[in-house]
C-alpha cells in the first residue's frame, strides 16, 4: 500500500480523531509518532533538496510546502541529521530565527557548532554563538580553540578562551599546547607569553609536558634570548622532560648563528644521549651555520660524514652545500655534488640552479651560468629577480657593468621586478669602475620608483666621492642617508677621514675619528696612520700625538717610515710635551 501524500498526513497531524477506549489512544499515538517521525524525515529531505538547489529559496518555501509548523524543534534536529552541507544548516537556522524567532535546542546548537567546526567555517561559528548565546560543552569549545589555533587564528582563540573560563573550565594541556602552536608559527611571542602567564594563573602549568617545553624554548630563541632557551632545556631535562627535535634544532639554529659551535656539539651529543636522533633538519642547520661562518670545509666534511653514517640527503641539504662549495669557488666538487644528487633521483630546485649559476659568475665562467640559466628555465623555473640579480652580480665583479646593464634593462621588458638588491649591485659596479654619474642615476632612479633604499645604496657612492675628493656631494649623501635612519658601515667612517685628509680637512677628520671612536667604532690602522701623517706635515703635532694616543690605546702599530718622520718632527720642536711622548712612540713599535 502506498504512503499518503504529506498534505494528507497533514491534516491527519493537526486534526486527531478522539477516541474512548484508552488502549486504543495509546496505540494510536504509537502509531502517530512513528508516523510523525516519518512526516519528519520526509519533509526534511524534501527542503534539504530545495535549499540545495533552488538559488532564492527563502521567497518560496512556505509556498512549497504549506500549513507546516517548521518551528518544530523535532523537525529542525531531523534536517540537520539529513543536510550534510553545514552552510545551507546555518543558512536554513537564520530563516527561522528571521521568521519565526526560532531557537534551537541545546542538542541541536551543539551539532550546529561541532558541524561548523568540523567544516572550519570559524567566522561562522563565532557569529552564531553571539547571536544565540548558546554555550557549547567544553569538549566542543576546546575543539573550536585547537582549529582556530592551527589556522593561525590565535586572536579569535584568545576570544575562545574567554568563554571557556566564564565556563569555569580552563582546557586540557592539548589545547594549551594547539595554542602555543599556532602562536609560534604565526611569529607572535608576545601572545606565547601572555598565555603562559595565564596557564601559571589558571593552574594548568602544573600539567606542562615535553612539548610544552619545546614551544617556550622555540620562543626564547625567536626572541633572540638563546642563552635562555638553553637554560630552560637544561632544566628540564633533569626534571626528565625531552623535548622533541624541533626545540633541540631552533636552539642549534640560533647558536650557530652566533658561532658558538662548541654548544652546538654539546646540543648534538645531548640529542643522541636522550633518543632524539638528530635528523636532516638538525644536520642542515649546522651545514647551513657553518657555511654561513665561512667554515664551510667543515660543512662539507660534515656533509660526508652524514652519507658514510648512512644518512640520506635530501635536495635542502645538497643545495646548502652546493652553495658552500661555490661560495669557496670549488666548482669542481660543487659539479661532483650536483651529479650526484641528479643520480639519487634528487632534482635540483630554483635555489641549486642559482648556486652554481653564482658559482660560474665568481670565476668568470659567465657562458657556463648562462647555459645553466637556460637550462633551468627548460625545467620550466620562471625567470626571477634572484637568478638575474646573481647574473648581474657575476658580471659587476668582473668589470662587465655594459653586459650587466643591458639584463638591467632586460628584467624591466620581461616585467621582472627590479629590487633594491638589483640597484645596489649595479651602484657598486659602476662605482667600482669610477662611474660616479651612472651610479647617481640609478639612485636617483631607486629613489624615484618609491623603492626603500638601504645602507648599501649610499655607503658605495659615498666612499668613492671621497675617494676622488668629492667631499662636499659626499656629506649631502651620509645625511640623505642619516636622515633615512640608514646607518653607514664602519668602513664608510674611515673612507670620509682619508677623504678629508686628503682635501686638508685635518680638524674635520680629527674630529669625525673622535667621534668614532666615542660610538666605539673600531677605525683601520690606515685611517690612524694617514690622519697621523697629515697632521704632523701639517706640523699640527699635538693633534698627531692625541690621535697617536688613541692608536696605541686600541692595540695599533705605527709603519715605519711615518714613525720616522713624526719623530723628526718631534725633535724639530724641541718640546718637554714632545718628550714625555717620545719613550711611548718608539715603545709602542
Amino acid at each position: 500500500m502506498g504512503r499518503a501524500p504529506f498534505s494528507v498526513l497533514i491534516i491527519l497531524r493537526q486534526n486527531p480523531r478522539n477516541f474512548q477506549n484508552p488502549n486504543t489512544q495509546l496505540r494510536n499515538l504509537s502509531i502517530e509518532t512513528k508516523e510523525s517521525q516519518q512526516l519528519y524525515t520526509e519533509i526534511a529531505k524534501q527542503v534539504c533538496k530545495i535549499t540545495r538547489t533552488t538559488p532564492r529559496w527563502e521567497q518560496t518555501l512556505l509556498s512549497d510546502i504549506p500549513s507546516f509548523n517548521f518551528n518544530d524543534p523535532l523537525f529542525f534536529r531531523e534536517f540537520l541529521k539529513q543536510q550534510n552541507n553545514v552552510l545551507l544548516s546555518i543558512r536554513f537556522f537564520q530563516w527561522l530565527h528571521s521568521y519565526y524567532g526560532f531557537s534551537p535546542d541545546l542538542v541541536s546548537c551543539n551539532v550546529l557548532f561541532d558541524s561548523l567546526v568540523e567544516a572550519r567555517a570559524f567566522k561562522v561559528a563565532m557569529d552564531f554563538l553571539d547571536s544565540t548565546g548558546f554555550r557549547p560543552n567544553p569538549n566542543s569549545l576546546e575543539l573550536y580553540i585547537q582549529c582556530l589555533c592551527e589556522s593561525g587564528l590565535i586572536e579569535e582563540a584568545f576570544c575562545a578562551f574567554s568563554k571557556l573560563k566564564e565556563m569555569g573550565v580552563f582546557g586540557s594541556i592539548k589545547t594549551w599546547n594547539s595554542a602555543l602552536l599556532g602562536c609560534i608559527k604565526i611569529d607572535r611571542t608576545d601572545f606565547v607569553w601572555k598565555l603562559y602567564h595565564d596557564m601559571i594563573e589558571s593552574g594548568i602549568v602544573a600539567d606542562v609536558d615535553a612539548e610544552t617545553v619545546g614551544y617556550l624554548i622555540q620562543a626564547f630563541c625567536n626572541d633572540g634570548k638563546v642563552s635562555e632557551g638553553y637554560e630552560l632545556l637544561r632544566q628540564v631535562l633533569e626534571d626528565g622532560l625531552v623535548p622533541e627535535n624541533t626545540a633541540f634544532n631552533k636552539l642549534i639554529s640560533r647558536f650557530c648563528e652566533k658561532k658558538n659551535f662548541g654548544r652546538v656539539s654539546e646540543l648534538l651529543h645531548t640529542m643522541v644521549a636522550r633518543n632524539r636522533a638528530p635528523d636532516n633538519f638538525t644536520y642542515e642547520e649546522v651545514i647551513n651555520g657553518l657555511c654561513k661562518s665561512q667554515k664551510r670545509l667543515e660543512a662539507y666534511r660534515v656533509f660526508n660524514d652524514l652519507k658514510e653514517r648512512g644518512y640520506v640527503p635530501d635536495t635542502v641539504m645538497y643545495t646548502t652545500v652546493i652553495h658552500g662549495l661555490c661560495k669557496m669557488g670549488w666548482l669542481g666538487d660543487a659539479r661532483k655534488m650536483w651529479f650526484e644528487m641528479i643520480h639519487k633521483g634528487l632534482l635540483p630546485n630554483e635555489y641549486t640552479y642559482n648556486s652554481m649559476i653564482h658559482g660560474y659568475c665568481r670565476i668568470d665562467n659567465l657562458e657556463e651560468a648562462k647555459r645553466l640559466h637556460k637550462e633551468m628555465l627548460d625545467k620550466g623555473y620562471g625567470e626571477t629577480t634572484v637568478t638575474y640579480n646573481t647574473l648581474i652580480a657575476g658580471l659587476c665583479l668582473h668589470g662587465r657593468t655594459d653586459e650587466a646593464y643591458h639584463l638591467f634593462e632586460e628584467m624591466a621588458q620581461k616585467g621582472i621586478f627590479r629590487d633594491v638588491i638589483t640597484y645596489n649591485t649595479l651602484i657598486q659596479g659602476y662605482c667600482k669602475e669610477g662611474k660616479i654619474v651612472n651610479s647617481m642615476k640609478l639612485l636617483e632612479e631607486l629613489l624615484a620608483l618609491g623603492l626603500q633604499p638601504s645602507a648599501s645604496s649610499y655607503t658605495h657612492l659615498i666612499e668613492k666621492l671621497c675617494q676622488v675628493g668629492d667631499v662636499q656631494e659626499a656629506k649631502n649623501l651620509w645625511n640623505e642617508m642619516c636622515n633615512r635612519g640608514l646607518q653607514p658601515r664602519v668602513h664608510t667612517h674611515d673612507c670620509f677621514i682619508i677623504g678629508l685628509c686628503g682635501q686638508g680637512y685635518f680638524v674635520e677628520a680629527t674630529e669625525w675619528l673622535i667621534e668614532m671612536l666615542r660610538r666605539k667604532l673600531k677605525p683601520q690602522r690606515k685611517t690612524f696612520e694617514r690622519l697621523v701623517q697629515c697632521l704632523s706635515q701639517d706640523n699640527r703635532l699635538d693633534d698627531s700625538l692625541l690621535v697617536l694616543d688613541f692608536m696605541f690605546r686600541i692595540g695599533y702599530a705605527l709603519e715605519k717610515a711615518i714613525c720616522h718622520s713624526l719623530v723628526t718632527k718631534l725633535c724639530e720642536e724641541n718640546s718637554h710635551f714632545v718628550e714625555a711622548f717620545l719613550g711611548d712612540i718608539l715603545e709602542g713599535n
